[in-house]
């Protein structure tokens, strides 16, 4: 049994999470789901970034105290992730206690060991970033600097502020990106690295003035400042699982972390992070694990561009939380920006989950009930599906393990149509003992279904236990997996939307 942790970014709580929240945390949950499944011991950590200056004057907008704001939207992202079945083991929040020691501690030692000071800064700031844009990073509108993620004016700011000495890690970073396999797809890391051969790496800002951020945690060695926000936010992957409370769980853990961002935030997860992470004694993550925006009106989706998503929206149209979570596993993908529309959407829920899944587990239950009264076994299983289900085993598992998931769900969805194929040549409604083809597309069904658990767990665990699958362990996967199946209900899972 291997070990394994998995983190989402952790999300700004200004506004309920969208489609693009739901995106990276399904996919993170889908991998967690997995693990448990082949039995590694999994820790999956998702939660809130619960300090910073949007935050603050997101509150003041609304007259309350920044911490009546996030313990609100903690519960709405809890009750969010709790429609999408998201199986989290724990939720941090950057306001928890042990989290902010843990913050205090690691500035303070950066700080002891001469890789922090004081200076001055004059440039431009979004505040939705949180981040100071140097010339040649933003964009310009109409003569005038905006950012180029949010597309909204920068602030020029001109304050003191204390740095982190990220240049000093420059040769560091290109021997560990040129050298190390941590960056998922390989091209993220190239970008980074040639960014960091072309301009190299600046000094951060790792500190605000108290009188314009007050709501952060205080800078142990100047009480006049405030932790910056990405540096606290950054730490809750090893503040999560017990550093300096529990070295022997961090180490335990940390050993075998999976990061998953979308690739916006690339670069404060590699060349800032690993520096962090090496100033600090701590080794980097075993992988980084990037991915690609979903784009709708041709922009990417978020509160800034107005062009979200609701995600009660998409679980109002695909009937709860299995149906969201298959459609954006589906066109899940590390490299390439997907363009999302209801017409894509429907298509895949319908042709894919209502039909070739759902229609099939119909169809094959019915029949099942009605000619054997439900007790299906047969000697052998016919050799075109027993030769589908193991290729079909062996490739899921090898584009899982390679954090594939939608070429994972595509595998079987042509195992499901090969079984639809199949019960449509041998016709097993026209004959007096159907039981070798019953028992062959029931194989087929409990295969997909324990295959598909981590991405419909609802659905698939509910026909598992309709026809008398009582384990699920993709470990245990293999044919045939069982001696006989019992059916007791032939539901309609997936209903078309039209």
């Amino acid at each position: 049994m291997g070990v394994f942790y998995i983190t989402t970014p952790i999300y700004y709580p200004t506004a309920p999470p969208h489609i693009g929240h739901a995106y990276t945390t399904v996919y993170a949950d889908v991998l967690a789901r997995y693990h448990r499944l082949i039995g590694d011991e999994t820790f999956f950590m998702t939660g809130n970034d619960e300090h910073g200056l949007k935050l603050q004057r997101a509150a003041e907008k609304r007259g309350i105290h920044p911490k009546q704001l996030v313990d609100e939207m903690e519960g709405v992202y809890k009750n969010y992730w709790r429609l999408l079945n998201i199986s989290y083991d724990h939720f941090i929040r950057t306001t928890h206690s042990y989290h902010e020691e843990v913050v205090k501690h690691s500035i303070q030692k950066l700080y002891d060991k001469g890789l922090i000071y004081k200076a001055s800064y004059a440039g431009w700031y979004c505040a939705d970033c949180e981040k100071y844009y140097s010339p040649g990073e933003y964009i310009e509108i109409d003569g005038k600097p905006y950012c180029p993620i949010h597309r909204k004016p920068l602030e020029f700011l001109e304050e003191e502020t204390y740095y982190f000495k990220l240049s000093e890690f420059e040769d560091y970073m290109v021997k560990l990106l040129s050298e190390r396999d941590i960056v998922y797809p390989k091209t993220y890391a190239l970008e980074v690295l040639n960014k960091i051969k072309t301009e190299g790496l600046r000094d951060v800002s790792i500190a605000r003035p108290k009188e314009r951020v007050w709501w952060g945690i205080e800078v142990p060695f100047d009480k006049n400042y405030t932790v910056y926000v990405w540096f606290d936010a950054l730490l809750n992957y090893i503040s999560g699982i017990g550093y300096l409370r529990d070295m022997d769980r961090f180490e335990k853990y940390w050993s075998n972390v999976h990061h998953i961002i979308g690739k916006d935030i690339l670069w404060f997860h590699t060349a800032i992070w690993f520096s962090i992470l090496k100033a600090l004694d701590i080794e980097p993550p075993k992988r980084l694990i990037v991915h690609a925006f979903l784009l709708n009106r041709g922009l990417k989706i978020g509160k800034s561009a107005g062009n979200v998503i609701a995600i009660e929206d998409l679980l109002d149209r695909y009937n709860g939380g299995d149906g969201v979570r298959y459609i954006l596993m589906r066109i899940f993908n590390h490299q390439k920006d997907v363009p999302v529309t209801t017409e894509l959407f429907d298509s895949i829920y319908n042709s894919e989950l209502a039909d070739n899944y759902g229609n099939l587990i119909r169809r094959v239950g019915v029949l099942s009930m009605k000619k054997l009264n439900g007790d299906v076994s047969a000697d052998r299983i016919d050799e075109v599906l027993e030769y589908k289900i193991s290729e079909t085993v062996e490739k899921y598992n090898r584009e899982m393990e390679n954090y594939n998931v939608s070429s994972a769900i595509i595998a079987v969805n042509e195992l499901l149509r090969t079984a639809n194929q199949y019960i449509n040549e041998k016709r097993p409604w026209e004959k007096n003992d159907p039981s070798l083809e019953l028992y062959s597309l029931l194989e087929a069904i409990a295969s997909s279904s324990i295959m598909l658990y981590p991405v419909i767990p609802e659905a698939a665990g509910k026909i598992l236990n309709l026809i008398g699958v009582d384990e699920i362990s993709i470990k245990r996967l293999s044919v045939p997996l069982r001696d006989r199946y019992h059916v007791s209900d032939a539901p309609i899972l997936f209903k078309k939307v039209k």
